[in-house]
């Protein structure tokens, strides 16, 4: 449908305020009138949700309104059609139980569409209005579902019009500006030494956003490359179903990116305006796995040290996502990684490739799961197990009898604090005399920028910046202490941090501490008797690092909280 055909349309539209802003004043003013626009183009510079829009088309044309759970239940005549007209035209052919047909449109004022219809039913048709999502939602599932229905000619030929279309999308997504702009971004993104990519279509464009140092850093958006072609592109890549629009999926990747080995994890995820990817980047070569390279303080070393001397017993770290806790285990297993040991892990997914390690990946479509790689594990004779992650009570209970059995597991909770991970355990159904006979530690921590070494600045406090922030008295922090700044520069690409380190605290299990383990444990109290007990927290280690000038105040209290 032309814009010139439906002025009244576009005015009613513009005088209701219902298009956005400049366009509505742009179509208002006659600007807009020599070019044509489709109704979908209309739908989406409007401000309304587009069950909203199609109200207004229907009250428009003074035509009937179709919803979704209607055409749903409807017989669908999809099958007289080919796939591709009814995804490009918008169209759902139906009929009524009087045995009426009907279309389901989204645009009635196309009336190509509307005997196109009646030359394939051989009959007058009646028109409906249906919103272009409804009409998306209903194709995408009885087109697939009629097709059972057809004569084993007409399946073919479907299926071989199917083919088509993921050909040629297939086709559009290899073609040199596509593969060009995904080469870029991930190129761009190793020389920013960024952790992800996420790309994301929203009604104006195409969003591209780069987590770099833990925080997302927004990037130009390849101009060349439609987005879906550059979400296909990525998919193909990640060994995904490029057809599958309607689901999330998951992949992987290796490939070799501004002369460097990695590998990539791809997820995908439907929204409202198409589909959302994000890449993980996973360098290959990261250098030595070192203890010494974590940013534990000296004490805390020396505590890490002698917990994996331990011949049994479990040891968890906890923190959220993306805190640093899969290169913690991977360097405490590289710290294990000796001839005399067998160490066996689970993870989901592998990250750090050790030599020397039998490493699994959990695939929960055939049934293997942390749980039941757990329960093989027990019987290959290990020395120390690596459980990626404790999600639900049999892993958990699996892991605390694996360590009973003589067994040194590492694992990792989501929990906020060390001393939060023990009631964590208790409610995934983990006896408390169990964890009191078999938890050795447990290890809180997050992950703080780095200051850039080339332009960081020194800072007195004063009077005024503890008035100002009364955080800075609570950390510790009082007139005349030294703190370092950000400044930014050529090197940290005017930021002023580069790279990050880790901040730890280490529950060992005393004897206080385990008495305090029950049904009704307290993490406050739990977390007390620790610090009485000489716990330093991750504020406290924090804090020691601002004053080093390893990071900032800034950063101590983004990820950080005073207990």
């Amino acid at each position: 449908m032309s814009i010139d055909l439906t002025t009244e349309f576009s005015q009613y539209l513009a005088a209701k305020n219902i298009l956005g802003d400049e366009f509505g004043r742009r179509l208002a003013s006659g600007a807009e009138t020599t070019r044509k626009f489709t109704l979908r183009q209309l739908s989406e510079a409007a401000d309304l949700a587009p069950h909203q829009f199609a109200d207004e088309v229907a009250a428009f044309y003074r035509l009937p309104r179709v919803a979704l759970p209607q055409m749903m239940a409807a017989k669908s005549l999809t099958t007289r059609f080919s796939r591709r007209f009814l995804r490009e035209s918008m169209l759902f052919p139906f009929e009524t139980e009087n045995g009426k047909f009907k279309i389901a449109v989204g645009d009635p004022g196309d009336m190509a569409i509307r005997r196109a219809a009646e030359i394939v039913l051989s009959g007058s048709v009646e028109v409906e209005v249906a919103s272009f999502e409804d009409i998306a939602t209903v194709l995408g599932e009885r087109v697939g579902a009629d097709k059972d229905d057809q004569t084993e000619d007409a399946a073919q030929e479907v299926g071989g019009r199917a083919a088509d279309d993921i050909d040629s999308l297939r086709d559009l997504a290899s073609g040199a500006p596509v593969v060009r702009a995904v080469n870029d971004l991930l190129e761009q993104a190793m020389e920013l030494r960024a952790s992800d990519i996420h790309i994301e279509p929203f009604r104006g464009g195409l969003s591209v956003r780069m987590r770099v140092d833990g925080l997302l850093r927004p990037v130009p958006a390849p101009a060349q490359a439609p987005p879906p072609a550059l979400i296909s592109r990525i998919k193909i890549l990640a060994g995904l179903n490029i057809a599958e629009r309607r689901l999330p999926q998951d992949g992987a990747a290796r490939l070799h990116v501004a002369r460097t080995d990695i590998d990539i994890r791809v997820a995908t995820m439907p929204t409202q305006w198409g589909e959302s990817a994000v890449i993980r980047l996973l360098p290959r070569d990261r250098g030595l796995l070192d203890i010494s390279k974590l940013g534990l303080g000296r004490i805390e070393e020396t505590k890490l040290r002698r917990l994996l001397d331990l011949p049994h017993g479990m040891i968890v770290i906890t923190g959220p996502t993306g805190s640093g806790k899969t290169t913690t285990l991977a360097t405490m297993l590289s710290a294990l990684n000796e001839p005399t040991r067998k160490i066996l892990t689970i993870e989901d997914p592998v990250e750090y490739e050790i030599p020397g390690i039998n490493q699994s990946q959990i695939k929960p479509s055939i049934g293997l799961t942390f749980a039941a790689a757990m329960r093989a594990f027990v019987r290959q004779d290990p020395d120390v197990i690596m459980v990626g992650e404790i999600r639900d009570p049999e892993t958990a209970n699996i892991a605390i009898h694996a360590a009973l059995t003589g067994h040194l597991v590492l694992t990792t909770l989501h929990t906020e604090t060390s001393s939060a991970a023990i009631p964590r355990l208790l409610d995934l159904g983990v006896e408390g005399f169990l964890l009191k006979s078999t938890l050795r530690a447990i290890i809180a921590q997050r992950l703080v920028r780095v200051l850039c070494e080339r332009c960081k600045a020194e800072r007195r406090l004063v009077a005024e910046d503890i008035a100002a922030d009364p955080r800075f008295e609570t950390c510790g922090l009082s007139p005349g202490d030294v703190i370092w700044e950000p400044r930014g520069c050529e090197r940290c690409g005017g930021f002023g941090y580069r790279g990050r380190i880790g901040v730890f605290e280490i529950l060992e299990m005393s004897r206080e501490v385990r008495d305090l383990i029950g049904s009704t444990t307290d993490s406050n109290i739990l977390d007390d008797v620790a610090r009485r007990g000489g716990m330093a927290t991750m504020m406290e280690d924090a804090i020691a690092k601002c004053r080093a000038g390893v990071t900032s105040t800034a950063e101590v209290l983004r990820v950080t909280t005073v207990r």
